[in-house]
């Protein structure tokens, strides 16, 4: 029986020599990313930890780059391209809480081996998480002074309560469709925690009592809820995961642990689309 040649990639034209040319590696920066992994104890585990908020912090930034685009689309009235956008940001907390599973893995007294190397380094300081919530609407301005020491983040963040939220847009939208929408929303400081208004979940209620005169605004309304289901879903898995593998010690920036994280789940980013339900 005549011996098979190994497969040769070459034989069908791909490029095997990479000298002054682009190559997968080059293109990616794969030095940089895979040389930001550096570990400050012996512990086997601290690698899954890091890479599980590295690989964290570049869906926030997909989701981030995807949340501005909508937002922009939505100002523009190009509503078919921000449902895309969603869409995607909804995807992207999908894979964000995959992720809960592998850190899960990790059990207590493995982690105890590295815990003491992280200082006060905690995902509580993420300002890229805090951008996504100013993004969409959770606006609390005390929330900006973890990063005073970054002025560069800081004025970020502070620019990023000078603009309408994702869901002031919408509302803005649906006003621009003659739905009628309290002028003290449409005229709020943008810069202050959104108050949930009678007036808002009427005007829902008119989209959703009549789906096929209101499409547009019913299907954002539905593409808006989608997101907000996963970002339920991606905090109440940050809480059992946390839960799991540090019970209720104190977290490591100084929060309260699983008790502040408790208290975020009663957060509500689009409160009139929930509430909406019950008056239909």
């Amino acid at each position: 029986m005549k011996a098979r040649r190994p497969y040769d990639p070459a034989a069908e034209g791909a490029n095997m020599t990479f000298d002054g040319r682009m190559s997968y590696g080059d293109y990616l920066h794969l030095d940089t990313l895979l040389s930001a992994q550096k570990p400050l104890t012996d512990a086997h585990d601290e690698m899954l930890f890091i890479i599980q908020h590295h690989t964290s912090e570049l869906w926030m930034r997909l989701a981030i780059h995807e949340i501005a685009a909508a937002r922009r689309a939505i100002a523009g009235d190009a509503l078919a391209p921000a449902f895309k956008m969603l869409a995607r940001v909804s995807r992207i907390f999908e894979q964000l809480n995959n992720a809960w599973d592998v850190l899960r893995t990790m059990t207590p007294s493995e982690y105890t081996h590295f815990r003491g190397a992280l200082g006060q380094s905690s995902g509580f300081q993420s300002w890229q998480y805090r951008r996504i919530e100013f993004m969409v609407g959770n606006r609390n301005q005390a929330m900006v002074q973890p990063h005073a020491h970054r002025p560069d983040i800081r004025e970020e963040l502070e620019a990023e309560l000078r603009r309408p939220s994702l869901y002031d847009e919408a509302l803005r939208l649906v006003a621009r469709n003659g739905i009628a929408v309290p002028d003290a929303v449409l005229k709020r400081d943008l810069s202050e925690p959104y108050q949930p208004s009678d007036g808002v979940i009427e005007a829902w209620r008119v989209v959703y009592e009549a789906p096929r005169e209101h499409w547009p605004l019913y299907e954002l309304a539905e593409k808006l809820v989608d997101f907000e289901d996963y970002f339920r879903r991606w905090r109440f898995n940050h809480v059992t995961t946390v839960e799991r593998v540090i019970g209720f010690k104190r977290g490591t920036g100084g929060t309260g642990g699983v008790s502040y994280l408790k208290r975020m789940l009663e957060v509500e980013l689009f409160p009139e689309l929930w509430r909406v339900r019950t008056a239909l």
